[in-house]
Parts: C-alpha cells; sequence; structure tokens
C-alpha cells in the first residue's frame, strides 16, 4: 500500500485530475446508475473544500494582518483595479459578441420561487450587511465578506500583541494550509464523481434548443480568459503573460468548472499561491475578496441574456445604453455572490434597464437555469482562475517573476513558468 501511494503521489495533480475525468466520462457512458452513485464521491469533496474554506480564510488573513508592518505596500489596491477592469471589460466584450451573434429566446411561463434584487442599492446595501454579520455565524454559513471583515478587524486589534500569540494564529493557519492540501489530494476522486454524476443525471439534450446562446457565452468567457486577462496581465508584469496563463487555467480552472462554486475553489487557489511563492500577506486577503467581487462571468452572463430578451422583444439598443448596461453588470457583478441565486439573479436588475417587466425577466433567469450545467461551470472557472491569476501577476510584478525568486521564495514552479 505503501508503495502504491508513493506511485500515486509522484504522479502530477493535473494528470490525476483528467484521468478521474476520463474514468467518470466512461462509468456514466457505460451504466447512468453507477454514475449516479459516484456522486457521493464529489459531494464529500465539494462539502470538505467548502466546510475548511472560511476557516482557512478566517486564520490566514488574521495571521497576514497581525504581521503587517505599518507602512509595508499591501499591493491591494493594484488587484482591485485589476478586478474592476477585467470584469468592466468582459461586460464590453459580452455586449459586441451579442451584436455580432444575436440571439432571441423561446420564453414561456417558467415559474421562479427565488425574489430577484430590485436594484443595485439592494445588491451594495446586503453586501454591507453581510461585513457585519455575526462572526461565527459568517463562518458557519460561509459568508466571506463578513469573514473578511471580522478577521481584518481582529488582526488590526492583534497588531500590538505579544509575539507568541501572533505566532499561535500563523501556527493554527499553517496547520489549516495542511489539512487543505490533504483535501486537494482527493481532486482526482472528487471530480471522477462530479463529473459521472453530471453526464449521468443532464446529458446534452436540453441544450441543444439554445446552442447558439450558449456558444456566445462560452465564447465571450473564453476570449476574455485567452485574450483580455493575458493583456491585462502584461500590461502589469510586461511580460509573457500565456504560461502562467494557462497554469491558472489548469489548476484552478478545471477544479473550479466541476465544482461550480468558486468558495470550494478558495483552498485550491490558497494551495496554488502558496506553490507559486506569493506572498501571503497579499493573497489571504486578495483570493477570498476575489471570491467575493472578481465575477467577470457573472458580468458576462448577465449581459448577454439581459440582451436576449432586449432581442427577443425587439428593442433598440445605442452604443450609450449598452456601455450603460456593461457598467451596470459590473456592479451587479461584485454583488453576485451576495444574492441567493447567483450572476442569474442579476439579470432582472439589468432587464429593468430597458424596460422589460419582472414576469418576462424572471423567465430569462429560467432560461438560465436550463443551460446552468455548461453556463455556470465555465462562469465559475472563469472566475476563479482569474482570482489567482491577479493576484499572481501583481505580486510578480512587485517581487520579481519566478525566474528571479528571492530567497526562501518556493521555487518549484520556476523552470514550468519559463518554459
Amino acid at each position: 500500500m505503501k508503495q502504491i501511494l508513493q506511485v500515486f503521489n509522484r504522479v502530477p495533480l493535473i494528470y490525476q485530475i483528467m484521468i478521474g475525468l476520463v474514468i467518470g466520462i466512461g462509468i456514466s457512458l457505460v451504466s447512468p446508475d453507477i454514475g449516479k452513485d459516484l456522486s457521493l464521491l464529489g459531494i464529500i469533496f465539494v462539502g470538505a473544500l467548502k466546510g475548511i474554506a472560511p476557516l482557512l480564510v478566517f486564520f490566514l488573513v488574521i495571521a497576514a494582518v497581525c504581521r503587517h508592518k505599518a507602512g509595508q505596500s499591501s499591493g491591494m489596491k493594484k488587484i482591485i483595479t485589476m478586478y474592476m477592469i477585467g470584469m468592466f471589460l468582459s461586460a464590453l466584450i459580452a455586449v459586441f459578441a451579442s451584436f455580432l451573434f444575436p440571439t432571441t429566446l423561446h420564453l414561456t411561463n417558467i415559474a421562479q420561487d427565488t425574489k430577484a434584487p430590485e436594484g443595485i442599492a439592494e445588491v451594495l446595501i446586503t453586501l454591507l450587511k453581510n461585513i457585519v454579520d455575526n462572526p461565527l455565524h459568517a463562518i458557519m454559513t460561509g459568508n466571506y465578506i463578513g469573514i473578511l471583515g471580522w478577521s481584518i478587524v481582529i488582526g488590526f486589534a492583534l497588531r500590538h500583541a505579544k509575539e507568541e500569540i501572533k505566532e499561535t494564529f500563523v501556527g493554527i493557519s499553517e496547520a489549516i494550509t495542511t489539512v487543505v492540501q490533504w483535501v486537494i489530494r482527493l481532486a482526482p476522486f472528487g471530480i471522477m464523481g462530479l463529473v459521472a454524476e453530471s453526464i449521468a443525471t443532464n446529458g446534452i439534450e436540453a441544450l441543444l434548443e439554445y446552442a447558439v446562446l450558449l456558444g456566445t457565452l462560452l465564447g465571450s468567457m473564453f476570449f476574455v480568459a485567452l485574450v483580455i486577462n493575458p493583456i491585462i496581465v502584461f500590461a502589469v508584469m510586461k511580460r509573457n503573460p500565456f504560461p502562467l496563463t494557462f497554469k491558472c487555467l489548469r489548476e484552478s480552472g478545471i477544479t473550479a468548472f466541476f465544482t461550480r462554486s468558486s468558495a470550494a475553489n478558495i483552498p485550491v487557489n490558497m494551495n496554488m499561491a502558496k506553490r507559486l511563492g506569493l506572498s501571503p500577506d497579499l493573497y489571504s486577503i486578495a483570493i477570498p475578496l476575489g471570491a467575493t467581487i472578481n465575477m467577470a462571468g457573472a458580468a458576462i452572463t448577465i449581459t448577454i441574456m439581459t440582451l436576449a430578451a432586449v432581442n427577443t422583444l425587439q428593442i433598440p439598443v445605442d452604443i450609450s445604453t449598452a456601455i450603460l448596461l456593461s457598467i451596470i453588470a459590473t456592479i451587479g457583478s461584485c454583488g453576485a455572490s451576495g444574492v441567493a441565486g447567483g450572476s442569474l439573479l442579476l439579470i432582472p436588475l439589468a432587464c429593468s434597464l430597458f424596460g422589460i417587466s419582472n414576469d418576462i425577466a424572471m423567465q430569462v433567469v429560467g432560461v438560465g437555469f436550463i443551460i446552468g450545467v455548461l453556463q455556470d461551470s465555465t462562469e465559475t472557472a472563469l472566475n476563479s482562475s482569474t482570482d489567482i491569476l491577479f493576484v499572481a501577476a501583481a505580486d510578480f510584478a512587485k517581487n520579481g517573476y519566478p525566474e528571479n525568486l528571492e530567497e526562501g521564495r518556493i521555487t518549484p514552479l520556476k523552470t514550468e513558468l519559463a518554459e
């Protein structure tokens, strides 16, 4: 058994995940019933990630803030700027894609029980309320805005505490990080269960009717991931962005695609940031913040689905209105994770810009749920991989690319990134 584990550990994790992916697809195609039974593996994996992520963020942020030296640049301003620019450009790309490939919807009476927000103010108020949520409740419910808020406050309160107390929090954060690494080693089995259950349960029949809409959505997300994001990263790092871009897509994007949860992917991104040798003071705050407000995929979904409704109702759209829609999609996307239903339930907010009634807008939301198998998976993959990509770019711009690592920083990725 020990020899089997040694051989297993020598295989790179990304290859293990791909093997699990192939096995899961094969099993679900041969026997859908067995594929559904394998869903337990996926449930355990995603549950473990979601369970450990709030504790990881809470203690990492406290440790980072209490050790932060006064006057030391954190780099957060640059990362937040990258987040905002990335989301706005994503919304603009979605507008252009909708103009190039206009789509219409077959709207029916699709009932939805969930209430959508009535305006940007409601979205922002929800975020503000989440900040002051009970810290224990925030940890239990995965409210990362609340977790970040309270952990930063506690971290500042510990700035003048004894070094022994600070080291205690550092030790706890390192122990939780080790647990996260153990959980991530289960990714091949978790991915196998998730993909097997998804194919066995959903198939592709329900997606065929919306092939053009899906193509526009996914094409826009791929364009942002492979063109827009690298341009932003190049502007920050001043060097070839593609090795880092592809690495983030492989290691973060693939896992996020199958978990369909930015929160569940926080430990994956944290683990990757550590192996990249990024500053804990930076990534411990920036990554969970990105999982909450950096939603380029959501901006694309909101924009394209809204314009599909506009085309269906034959409402004319001028350039200024399209730009205003992009701004609304950008602001709304920041609050997507704070609203039950995510990005889809912010579609009525954008539809209101064109005077579309809430009844019709909620039918559009219903269409979104039908294609959500691929739309939501790809959206999450773009969102989560962009989090670690932008954080890494900002850190490398400040502290040097892995080819010139400072003494004591982690180096395993140096050769791979230089290729």
